[in-house]
């Protein structure tokens, strides 16, 4: 950034970015909630084999192909970022994905709603290297966190968005999810127009190559085969695998094993997701205020993420839960933790490159999908044959406590980046 920019207008680009992960959020979490209503109008129960319904692992292909997708094109624009003015990139990316998600509302196959997926999933994995090489040309260290967590808001904010669409169109008809692809699909259109006039023309050009080839960072494959990559690699898994499995299944979990009603999932959903954007901006906000108290950005960072880790740690306890009070107050609790965890990585995956900060969002994303993704299906396979939601997430909810483990180990002091 232009050292004229000034901290109204910083604030201001990034509240946009919250609006962009607020889409993107959207138009991936309309899927999850309306999973049931797509299972049956897509006669997905009514699919048996070895004499076990396979309504679950047919859904979770869905989801399996979104992420593979967004594996694949976590690398490819990561790349373009880095050699890309974002002012033109960023609005192509998120009217593309828009796209696919409109014309979700009108398939009428298994196949083609699987295709959109596909291209859905392709699009919007553009959005984080985009927006985080916005944050890191934005803010300094200390403030980074803060900013990422106005960035990843966004993402709690659209799920807390989408329950409120699709009950506007709730019916016993099949098809009532169609309408909310159609309308969320549109709204990108009009952040693409927003972008365009705030963003000025040279604002988020391409930088040119590190000037010291000793400085950390310089040297891409130095980068992404030094520790702390590795660190991050192992660390992105396991948050990924944690929140995902949360985001996918959580309506099943409610309606198939606590035995809510669909509007009654929607309304547990929409108060999961205002936890989730509580925990997140109080992970930056957290982490902000330690670096004022003058703890290093990495110590700050480290000791949120663990805080957030053992919030998490709180699904072990869901097997024992049934449907009440105890329920609901331990799965906000876990979600607070959940998408506090996020803001600190972006942090940390900010530190390692300025100069190839796309490639090292991309290649950490693609990592990060190409694992999650087969693993929905597996689970949805699991859940066929178990029924048995709550012991999975309980199992997830351990991941990051493991992530912290990596860090602790893996993430020792390294000159620190000024820039």
């Amino acid at each position: 950034m232009t050292h004229e920019t000034t901290p109204v207008r910083v604030w201001w680009i990034c509240a946009l970015l919250l609006c962009a992960s607020t889409i993107n959020y959207m138009d991936r979490q309309t899927l999850s909630n309306s999973s049931e209503k797509i299972k049956a109008e897509f006669h997905l129960d009514d699919v048996v084999e070895g004499g076990i319904k396979r309504g679950n692992e047919y859904y979770g292909r869905l989801e399996w192909a979104f992420g593979w997708a967004f594996a694949a094109g976590a690398t490819i624009f990561g790349f373009i970022v880095d050699r890309s003015n974002i002012r033109w990139l960023y609005p192509v990316v998120l009217i593309a994905w828009s796209a696919m998600g409109f014309l979700t509302g009108f398939v009428e196959t298994y196949a083609a709603l699987f295709t959109c997926r596909l291209f859905l999933g392709l699009f919007e994995a553009g959005h984080w290297p985009c927006a985080l090489k916005t944050t890191q040309r934005l803010l300094p260290p200390g403030k980074r966190t803060l900013g990422n967590s106005v960035l990843q808001s966004g993402t709690a904010i659209g799920a807390i968005i989408t329950p409120l669409i699709l009950k506007a169109y709730l019916s016993t008809d099949t098809g009532s999810w169609r309408p909310a692809f159609k309308i969320i699909g549109l709204i990108g259109f009009g952040w693409a127009a927003l972008w365009w006039f705030t963003i000025r023309g040279d604002e988020l050009k391409p930088e040119p190559p590190e000037q010291n080839p000793h400085m950390p960072g310089a040297n891409f494959f130095k980068t992404v085969f030094s520790r702390r990559f590795l660190t991050l690699l192992l660390v992105v898994n396991l948050i990924n695998i944690s929140y995902h499995f949360f985001r996918v299944w959580l309506m099943g979990f409610l309606q198939k094993s606590r035995g809510y009603t669909e509007a009654e999932g929607l309304d547990f959903v929409f108060w999961f997701y205002i936890a989730n954007d509580v925990g997140c901006i109080t992970a930056g906000a957290t982490t902000a205020w330690l670096s004022r108290k003058g703890w290093s950005p990495a110590l700050g960072r480290g000791v949120t993420f663990a805080g957030c880790a053992l919030l998490v740690a709180m699904a072990g306890f869901l097997p024992f839960l049934e449907r009440g009070w105890p329920l609901f107050i331990v799965m906000m609790i876990v979600s607070m933790g959940l998408l506090g965890l996020f803001p600190c990585y972006y942090a940390f995956s900010q530190d390692l490159s300025r100069t190839h900060q796309g490639k090292v969002t991309g290649l950490l994303g693609t990592a990060a999908w190409l694992v999650v993704s087969p693993l929905h299906e597996l689970f949805g396979k699991w859940n066929d044959s178990t029924g048995r939601y709550d012991i999975g997430l309980a199992v997830v909810g351990m991941f990051p406590l493991v992530a912290v483990a990596c860090l602790a180990i893996g993430w020792r002091s390294e000159p620190e980046r000024t820039t």
